[in-house]
């Protein structure tokens, strides 16, 4: 009963679907939140932020980030490891054509990595729900969409903050990121039983028309990105 309580306590807390914002209206606010948790090396870092750079800039993603009743999106891209560890790298942001997105991806490529801890999923949806309260921009989809090479570690279970963020009308892609090896402190954290995709499946992706892709290694993220954000944008 208690548990319930405060479930239902934090759902009011998230960022409810509203009737229709103030501001310029667009197709879709989508919040990018990527995993840099520690079992991200330096290497494999920097193919995932330059893969989403090079996703966001390409003109097939542009097009479909386009091709909608309003001809735009709003835009965010944070970064998350541990409990206390989220940032938003690029804040809101028009596309609205080719320019814009190139722009979007070279401020994304400026920062350093902010982290490189444990892994708290739940934590890092609860954030990126938050985001949309920010957003100066109006529109009826709200998406969040998860990258991530392990399962949750610590911090607000997975499951509870998908649960929480789809109560809120917001829907979650997942795009998870498998490998061949086994982390060798924590096996379990990039292999868990049943694989890192269907883990994805049961604990983090949910609402309306919500999907799964997933990738073999860092190599061909940007792919894997490419396909991802032309779905979820139309």
């Amino acid at each position: 009963m208690l548990a319930g309580i405060g479930a239902s306590a934090a759902v009011a807390a998230l960022p409810q679907r509203p009737a229709r914002a103030a501001g310029t209206a667009v197709d879709l606010q989508l919040v990018l939140a990527a995993d840099v948790s520690r079992s991200i090396d330096d290497r494999r870092f920097r193919l995932q932020r330059e893969g989403y750079a090079a996703a966001i800039a390409d003109p097939r993603v542009v097009r479909a980030m386009t091709g909608g009743r309003y001809k735009q999106l709003a835009l965010t891209y944070c970064e998350w490891s541990s409990p206390s560890q989220q940032m938003t790298l690029v804040d809101w942001t028009l596309i609205d054509g080719q320019e814009s997105a190139e722009g979007f991806a070279g401020q994304l490529l400026l920062p350093p990595r902010p982290f490189a801890a444990s892994t708290a999923i739940g934590e890092a949806i609860t954030y990126a729900a938050r985001e949309f309260e920010r957003c100066p921009y109006s529109a009826d989809r709200r998406t969040i969409d998860i990258s991530g090479d392990g399962t949750n570690t610590n911090g607000l279970p997975a499951e509870i903050g998908r649960d929480r963020a789809v109560a809120a009308g917001i829907t979650i892609n997942g795009l998870a990121i498998l490998s061949d090896t086994p982390s060798p402190w924590n096996p379990n954290h990039t292999h868990p039983p049943g694989g890192l995709d269907g883990w994805y499946r049961e604990n983090v992706i949910g609402g309306t028309g919500a999907f799964l892709l997933s990738v073999m290694g860092f190599e061909t993220f940007a792919f894997a990105m490419v396909n991802k954000l032309t779905r979820e944008s139309t």
